[in-house]
C-alpha cells in the first residue's frame, strides 16, 4: 500500500506512515514537516515564506472536561481546519508538531498579512462547522519567524517562531508575535535569571516591601500591599518588569507567590509578638494558582503555621483572571473558599483594562482597588463623574475602594470627599522594606494633611 505526498513522491506503507504521519490527525507530523520545508527551502527567497505556530491555550481543560477520546478528535479537528487553509499551489503545510502545538509554512513575509490569515483560520476554527465536537471556544499562543535565511535548520526557525509565541501575554496582546534578534537577547537574560531563581528563594533575595494604605475617614494606617523586589548580591537590583512577566510564563511566580505570602506571614506573627499593632496586608495572587483546584490549602496551612488572625491577610486578583472564561466558576469556587478559610479578596488594577462592572455582581470581592489610570487626568468633570459614580456603585454593593497610585493631594481630597476608603501611592508613601515601614507605623501621627516620607 502506498499513498502520495503533495511532492508526488511515493511513500510505502506502514513504516513510512509511521516515520511521517501523525496518528493522531491522519496527517504530516513534525518529520514530515521537516522534510517538505528542505524540499521547498531549495528554491526559496529570502522573506519569500513564514514559519508560523499555533499553540492551543488551555488544552489540558478541554481533555479534562470532556475527555482524552474528545481531545484527540478536537486535534484532528484543529488540522484540517488548518490545513484548509494552506495553499497547496504555493506550497504551504502544516503538521501537529507535538501535543496541542501546530506549525505552519505559509508563503509571504508581510507581518499584517500573515496576521490576517491566521485571524481567519481561528476564526474559521471557532464556528464550529463539526456538529460532533464539544462546544468550546479556543485560543491560541501564535508565533511566526519570517524566513530570511532558508539554509537554516527548521528547527530553528520553529524555535524562533515558538519564542516569539511566548514572549506576550496573549490576555493583553492577542494575536500572532513576530520573531526579531532582540528576543534572542531576551531570551539570554530570561536563562539567567531563571537560573538565578531558586538561589535567590534559597537565600532570601527576594525581600518583601510594604507600601501603606492610608483610611480616608480614620486618618490611619489601615493595610499595606506587599510587593516583592529582587536584590542580587552579584547582579544587584533585578525589576520586576523583568522578571514577573518571565515567571508567569514558565509557572515559577507561584513559588515566588508562595515565598512572599510566608514572608509577610513571619511579618505579621512577628509583630503579634512583638506586641505591635496589627494591620491587613495584601498580596499578590497569580491566575497561574487557578488550574489546581486545592491551591488554596497551601496557603491555609502557611497561615494557620504562624497563627494569623482570621482577615489579616487579602488576596489581590488582577482583572484578567476573572476574564478567562475557562476557569470562571473555579475562580467563583476559590473567593468563596478564601473567605471560609479568613482571607479577603481584592480586585487589582481595576479599570486597567475592559473593565466590567458585572464583576462586582458575579464575585464576591470585599474591595476593588482602582487602577492609577483612572486618576492620571483629573481635569475634566467627566473624569471625576465616572470615579464618583465607581465609588457610589462599591458602597451600595458593600465593597470597599482603595484607589492605586495616588501622587498629589487635590485627588487625595477629592478622593475623600466622595467618599473612597483608602488611598495608596507616593502621596504617602513610597513601598518600604518591612523595619522602614514598622518604623513608619510607630510614628504616623493620625495626621494626613502633610507627606510622610521617611
Amino acid at each position: 500500500m502506498a499513498f502520495r505526498n503533495r511532492k508526488n513522491i511515493t511513500i510505502r506503507m506502514p513504516l513510512e506512515r509511521l516515520a511521517f504521519v501523525d496518528p493522531l490527525t491522519g496527517g504530516a507530523n513534525q518529520a514530515a514537516f521537516g522534510l517538505r520545508y528542505r524540499e521547498l527551502a531549495g528554491s526559496m527567497k529570502p522573506g519569500g515564506y513564514t514559519i508560523a505556530v499555533m499553540d492551543v491555550r488551555h488544552f489540558k481543560m478541554i481533555n479534562e472536561r470532556f475527555g482524552i477520546h474528545e481531545g484527540n478528535q478536537v486535534l484532528a479537528y484543529l488540522y484540517h481546519v488548518m490545513e484548509r487553509h494552506m495553499r497547496a499551489e504555493d506550497g504551504e503545510f502544516v503538521a501537529r508538531s507535538e501535543s496541542d502545538c501546530f506549525f505552519l509554512c505559509l508563503k509571504g513575509g508581510g507581518h499584517q498579512e500573515i496576521r490576517d490569515r491566521m485571524d481567519d483560520m481561528v476564526q474559521d476554527i471557532n464556528s464550529f462547522c463539526n456538529p460532533d465536537l464539544p462546544g468550546y471556544t479556543f485560543s491560541f499562543r501564535q508565533g511566526a519567524c519570517v524566513v530570511e535565511e532558508p539554509g537554516l535548520e527548521i528547527a530553528i526557525l520553529q524555535d524562533r517562531a515558538r519564542l516569539a509565541s511566548q514572549s506576550r501575554n496573549p490576555d493583553l496582546e492577542p494575536g500572532c508575535v513576530f520573531y526579531d534578534d532582540s528576543l534572542t537577547v531576551e531570551l539570554k537574560m530570561e536563562e539567567e535569571l531563571n537560573g538565578l531563581f531558586q538561589g535567590s528563594i534559597e537565600n532570601h533575595d527576594f525581600q518583601v516591601y510594604l507600601q501603606p494604605k492610608v483610611g480616608l475617614e480614620s486618618r490611619a494606617l489601615e493595610g499595606a500591599e506587599a510587593l516583592v523586589r529582587w536584590i542580587h548580591p552579584k547582579r544587584g537590583v533585578i525589576y520586576p518588569s523583568d522578571f514577573i512577566p518571565l515567571f508567569e510564563r514558565n509557572g515559577k511566580i507561584c513559588k515566588l507567590d508562595i515565598y512572599v505570602f510566608t514572608e509577610v506571614c513571619r511579618i505579621i506573627s512577628r509583630w503579634e509578638k512583638e506586641g505591635k499593632e496589627i494591620i491587613p496586608v495584601s498580596v499578590n495572587l497569580s491566575r497561574q494558582h487557578f488550574t489546581d483546584e486545592d491551591f488554596l490549602d497551601r496557603f491555609a496551612d502557611i497561615a494557620g503555621q504562624y497563627h494569623i488572625p482570621a482577615g489579616m491577610i487579602e488576596f489581590e486578583l488582577t482583572e484578567s483572571i476573572f476574564f478567562d472564561s475557562h476557569q470562571i466558576q473555579r475562580v467563583r469556587d476559590a473567593i468563596q473558599r478564601m473567605h471560609e478559610l479568613g482571607f479577603a479578596c481584592s480586585l487589582d488594577d481595576f479599570g486597567s483594562g475592559f473593565s466590567s462592572l458585572g464583576l462586582l455582581k458575579e464575585f464576591d470581592v470585599d474591595s476593588i482597588k482602582m487602577d492609577r489610570s483612572f486618576f492620571l487626568n483629573m481635569s475634566g468633570p467627566k473624569a471625576r463623574e465616572v470615579i464618583a459614580c465607581l465609588v457610589d456603585l462599591a458602597k451600595r454593593l458593600k465593597v470597599k475602594t482603595v484607589a492605586e497610585g495616588i501622587e498629589d493631594w487635590d485627588t487625595v481630597e477629592y478622593l475623600k470627599s466622595i467618599g473612597c476608603n483608602m488611598v495608596q501611592g507616593y502621596v504617602f508613601s513610597k513601598p518600604l522594606p518591612a523595619d522602614a515601614f514598622e518604623r513608619l507605623h510607630i510614628s504616623w501621627t493620625g495626621s494626613i494633611e502633610c507627606n510622610i516620607n521617611p
